[in-house]
């Protein structure tokens, strides 16, 4: 078989493939066993039945045809290994000899991944947070641990920040009540901003029994209307904590003394930043890369990421006993604007692969065997799999052969 590549516009390439009439033989006398398995012939149990007897009963258009569909395939992906050529997509399949007789010859068109430039990529510069563990650190997970051991208690004074306030709010836009808005005897914490930040400069100094109404600007900005509130102020509390001492260390964890609590969070911190700072570091490097990439991504793979993205979120929430209407609601987001952040997401990540593979030719990086099987084990483990043996990575499908054994229907079959 011999192959040739022609370089066309729009990240395509077109394989002109030979095949000699020899080997397209080879295929033809498959296809004859195959219908012999099928054909019933006088005197001969299923699949017995010699070629030249099918020849003479049958014609070879029948089984020249069906080794054409077969054989295509096989020989398409042969060449597209033999080439080196990283499909993306599926091919345009035109036979231009050998329909009827002879060697076969055909050319396939196909969309292939497009090289991209990462100009500057040697000099980024990324921060990622100091992995190693501060006393402030520390102190903060322990006020976290010591907040919710705090208990709420009435008071009779204006109302201030981290107080938690009891209230009736309602929100309307024309008069008619705005959803998520509306809620009566709602404990809401002074300084949150978990609403509007409009509604915690109101609270910060109002008394009980005061009503407060105001306007928001709408959180929608292709609306040009305000939504009213209007906020009773019912009762305030405030948060009383717990001394740190022995004694409230002993209740809310299972050491004994504060000492013995500290150490615990410096070591689970520990143990917890470094991998924190891996994964900024790996997010930032990422992110720097996707800005230095000036090409739109080929849609070809936007498309195909956004069906794994969507078809892992479908997974997760499955997981999760969620249906998608109800994420869509629990967000408060539409389908539309769920496609539109995954066709965003999509875009960066193929923008990032497309610039780890410029940089990895650029610095000719290339992953062991033993690199690729025990990252199909960490991803195995991570998915609760059973990985493949080792050595199976060097028979994993690349790319390009994903799409060598289909057959789109745009495949055209021209003698």
């Amino acid at each position: 078989m011999r192959t040739t590549v022609e370089t066309l516009e729009g990240n395509r390439v077109k394989l002109v493939v030979e095949v000699d009439e020899a080997e397209f033989d080879k295929a033809i006398d498959a296809a004859f066993r195959r219908i012999a398995r099928e054909a019933r012939v006088p005197g001969f149990r299923p699949g017995k039945a010699p070629r030249r007897l099918l020849e003479a009963r049958l014609g070879t258009g029948v089984a020249r045809e069906e080794a054409l569909r077969e054989a295509l395939p096989d020989y398409y992906e042969q060449a597209l290994s033999e080439s080196a050529i990283d499909a993306i997509a599926s091919p345009e399949i035109d036979i231009t000899a050998g329909k009827d007789e002879g060697a076969v010859c055909f050319d396939a068109v196909v969309e292939v991944r497009p090289r991209v430039a990462v100009p500057g990529y040697d000099h980024l510069r990324v921060t990622v947070p100091n992995p190693r563990v501060s006393d402030e650190e520390v102190e903060a997970q322990l006020e976290r641990l010591r907040q919710q051991f705090g208990e709420l208690s009435v008071v009779s004074r204006p109302a201030r920040d981290r107080d938690h306030a009891t209230i009736d709010i309602a929100g309307s836009l024309g008069g008619e009540p705005v959803e998520g808005l509306t809620a009566d005897d709602y404990l809401y914490e002074v300084g949150s901003e978990a609403i509007v930040a409009e509604l915690d400069d109101q609270l910060r100094g109002a008394k009980v029994g005061d009503i407060l109404v105001f306007d928001v600007e709408h959180p929608d900005p292709d609306e040009h209307r305000r939504i009213s509130l209007r906020v009773l102020v019912k009762e305030i509390k405030e948060k009383i904590l717990p001394d740190v001492d022995d004694e409230w260390a002993n209740e809310a964890s299972e050491f004994d003394t504060v000492a013995e609590l500290r150490d615990h969070l410096r070591g689970r911190l520990a143990d917890i930043k470094p991998a924190q700072s891996r994964a900024a570091l790996e997010e930032g490097t990422l992110s720097a890369l996707v800005a230095l990439v000036d090409d739109d991504p080929p849609t070809t793979l936007v498309d195909l990421e956004i069906q794994r993205q969507a078809e892992r979120l479908a997974v997760r929430l499955q997981s999760q006993g969620m249906s998608l209407e109800d994420y869509l609601g629990a967000t408060g987001r539409s389908a539309e604007e769920l496609e539109a952040q995954l066709r965003e997401r999509s875009q960066d990540s193929v923008k990032a692969d497309l610039a780890l593979r410029a940089v990895a030719e650029a610095e000719s990086i290339e992953a062991s065997e033993a690199e690729v099987d025990a990252e199909i084990h960490r991803l195995a483990h991570q998915v609760g799999r059973s990985p493949p043996p080792s050595g199976a990575a060097s028979s994993v499908p690349t790319s390009s052969r994903r799409y060598a054994r289909t057959r789109p229907r745009h495949w055209r079959w021209r003698g």
